[in-house]
């Protein structure tokens, strides 16, 4: 698999249409192609009508550039010397985080950039002679991915709103993460000292027991405070059902007469995880807001807030995962494909009309419309009609949650 801590990069010039075949392609002296990759600069060519030993397989006019000691803009330099006025496409195996200061460079400078899938560079990979694997290596595979394929997307200048959008929500998934992390401990936890405690409190769902085990923990705490004393003390920090939740925190103590070892330790790291998983839930709460401000600022949030089951999280999600714009997707069908809600063909022979679950996808796209469709079963009575039918059709739950996101994404589209 390509090296995901830095972009592998091909650049190829352009002095007459490309043929076909690969093998022809390798007898054309007149094409000169650059491949570039990292750590450290040099500059290896082989001669037009030569070949290239080593692992990396040479052909005819190729050069191939790797290294890191030269800046971005020196690189480009580099290449557009060697390209002597020739147009140069550009292409690389990632779009995103480290490679955003390359492709600015680049996109500024009119340059083509073309984006190739990194599984699709591993797959190709194989077929190439040697099992090392090295940057120069996957960068001139790269290249010839990019000299030989012609359905290969442009990357885009990146959309401010979309770029902002993308990196909130991408926080929020991480912080969502990092609090389901350590709710997991924390009721690990509290089932190791206090079991029947740690099951009649929802922990992750309201804030109320989060609030009941900032202040008490143990079963004898519970027991010394009692039910009234406990209810006024969750009504005075204005948890919802103090008294409820009061109840069933000293019913849970009084099943409980036994202390396990090391419960004061248990009890502080109890405590600790409860004001860590506190501070997370205000940090979501903060960053809601910023995605919800943020999200209501672009075009297209009115829109996109008109389909059933897609809120302003989902909206922003979906207008990162689009790059603010629908404009790379023509028709509805391509938009579906590229979101995962649409069924792909595995034909083969005499066999025809076999559709699959499609292998390849954009993953966040899909669970916004995967998200939605849920959402929308429960709140619109359409969305509810239409999946009842999928489902007196044969169809499973996930089959007939995703033909509904599909027709939502049609919908929209």
């Amino acid at each position: 698999m390509p090296s995901r801590t830095r972009p592998a990069l091909a650049a190829r010039t352009r002095d007459r249409p490309l043929p076909r075949s690969p093998v022809r392609h390798r007898r054309c002296p007149l094409r000169r192609e650059y491949a570039v990759s990292g750590p450290r600069p040099a500059v290896k060519s082989v001669p037009a009508g030569g070949r290239g030993g080593g692992e990396q397989g040479g052909a005819e006019g190729v050069q191939l550039l790797h290294g890191s000691r030269s800046s971005p803009p020196q690189l480009l330099g580099d290449v557009l010397d060697l390209a002597n006025g020739e147009a140069v496409t550009w292409a690389l195996d990632m779009t995103g985080g480290e490679p955003a200061l390359l492709i600015a460079l680049l996109v500024n400078h009119g340059q083509e950039l073309v984006y190739i899938l990194g599984i699709a560079v591993n797959r190709a990979t194989d077929s190439y002679r040697g099992q090392g694997k090295t940057d120069t290596r996957d960068a001139r595979v790269i290249t010839d991915q990019a000299r030989m394929r012609r359905d290969l997307q442009p990357i885009r200048p990146g959309d401010e709103a979309a770029i902002e959008l993308r990196l909130l929500t991408e926080h929020r998934v991480d912080l969502v993460a990092d609090r389901t992390r350590t709710i997991n401990r924390l009721c690990s936890l509290l089932t190791s000292m206090f079991p029947a405690l740690e099951r009649a409190l929802d922990i992750g769902g309201t804030v109320g027991p989060l609030v009941l085990l900032s202040g008490y923990q143990t079963p004898a705490a519970i027991r010394r405070a009692g039910t009234s004393r406990l209810t006024t003390w969750l009504r005075n920090r204005k948890v919802y059902n103090a008294a409820g939740l009061a109840a069933k925190a000293v019913e849970a103590a009084e099943r409980q007469h036994t202390a396990v070892a090391g419960e004061k330790a248990i009890a502080k790291m109890v405590h600790t995880l409860v004001k860590e998983v506190t501070a997370l839930n205000e940090k979501i709460a903060e960053t809601d807001k910023l995605i919800e401000s943020r999200f209501r600022e672009h075009e297209l949030a009115e829109v996109i807030l008109s389909m059933p089951g897609i809120g302003a999280t989902l909206g922003a999600e979906f207008l990162a995962g689009i790059g603010g714009s629908l404009d790379a997707f023509p028709t509805p069908d391509r938009l579906a494909a590229f979101a995962g809600v649409a069924p792909a063909p595995h034909d083969s022979g005499k066999v025809s009309g076999n559709l699959h679950r499609p292998q390849r996808y954009h993953c966040r796209l899909q669970r916004v419309f995967y998200t939605s469709a849920l959402t929308s079963i429960q709140c619109d009575p359409n969305s509810r009609t239409f999946y009842d039918r999928k489902r007196a059709e044969g169809k499973r739950h996930v089959q007939a949650v995703l033909a509904g996101s599909a027709k939502l994404l049609m919908i929209f589209a």
